[in-house]
């Protein structure tokens, strides 16, 4: 009696692990990366007429590691700049599973001071920006990777 209903247990502990384990396969967050073609999101035209971005968080409001360097206040100062193309470019950081719609997003709080990525992506858009090129021309950049060219430490110089 005893071993049956040992048996018993065991099998419902196993029957629960792997039960778990397949759970756990097909929920998890994966890493994707560009190569296959895994674009995060973006907007594919500029807000409608009338309707207003929210706001690009303000220099004044980053303190702290959120301030440490030069090229992380800066580049909030260049964000409000371009609100437009930013909402326009998806992020290689994949924020966009934490809730975020756009490159713009991250500026929107202290997420794109937090993130080489995000500040990447931005003085990339800024200088393509300068360049003439259009919102789509500058994500056709960032899809092939060309943001990762930007060298943060001299990037404050950026005007």
């Amino acid at each position: 009696m005893l071993l049956v209903s040992l048996n018993r247990l065991v099998y419902r502990g196993l029957t629960l692990a792997c039960l778990f384990l397949a759970i756990f396969a097909v929920t998890a967050p994966r890493a994707v990366t560009a190569d296959e073609g895994d674009v995060p999101a973006y907007n594919a035209a500029p807000p409608p007429k009338g309707t207003r971005l929210p706001a690009i968080l303000t220099k004044a409001n980053l303190w702290g590691n959120d301030a440490q360097y030069p090229f992380q206040t800066h580049a909030y100062e260049l964000a409000a700049k371009i609100p437009i193309i930013l909402h326009q470019q998806p992020c290689y950081c994949y924020c966009d599973r934490m809730g975020h719609n756009s490159l713009h997003s991250c500026f929107e709080g202290t997420h794109g001071a937090e993130c080489s990525t995000c500040l990447k992506e931005l003085y990339y858009c800024y200088l393509q920006h300068k360049k003439g090129k259009t919102a789509a021309q500058i994500r056709a950049g960032i899809i092939k990777g060309e943001w990762k060219q930007v060298d943060l430490a001299s990037a404050a110089e950026i005007n």
